[in-house]
């Protein structure tokens, strides 16, 4: 790229963030800082409607649940942290296995939910036992 070419893009980049700068569209108090508990938000569930199906309410329940249950004290040790934090996580998707497998009507739906039960309730078991032998 030739001297005045890279000179003149830079100038332009220069002007623009000038001209955002003082326009207000950079400034930082105007753009959402994410929260721990908002990384989780997108996880909601959401109705298409009216009111909420006992289904959607058996989600929300169970998510209000999960979330409040990965709402550890932290330790600073990442592997006690994680497999704490994890075993909420991962009874939320026990839960949400089991409300599709009675609200829901998919057979491939249902085999996935009856496979996630199987798995998660394993993972269940191993993490508290790992957390037993450490004495938590």
């Amino acid at each position: 790229m030739a001297i005045k070419t890279k000179l003149t893009a830079a100038f332009a980049g220069v002007t623009m963030m000038a001209a955002l700068t003082t326009s207000g569209w950079s400034d930082e108090a105007k753009v959402p800082q994410p929260t721990p508990k908002a990384a989780h938000e997108g996880h909601a569930m959401e109705t298409h409607g009216g009111s909420d199906t006992a289904a959607t309410a058996a989600f929300r329940e169970a998510n209000a649940r999960m979330h409040g249950g990965m709402e550890i004290e932290f330790t600073g040790d990442a592997d006690i942290d994680f497999v704490r934090g994890m075993i909420a996580h991962h009874q939320g998707a026990i839960d949400m296995a089991r409300i599709v497998m009675e609200y829901g009507t998919d057979p491939e739906i249902r085999k996935l939910a009856e496979d996630i039960v199987k798995a998660q309730d394993s993972e269940i078991a191993f993490m508290k036992d790992w957390l037993a032998k450490r004495g938590m």
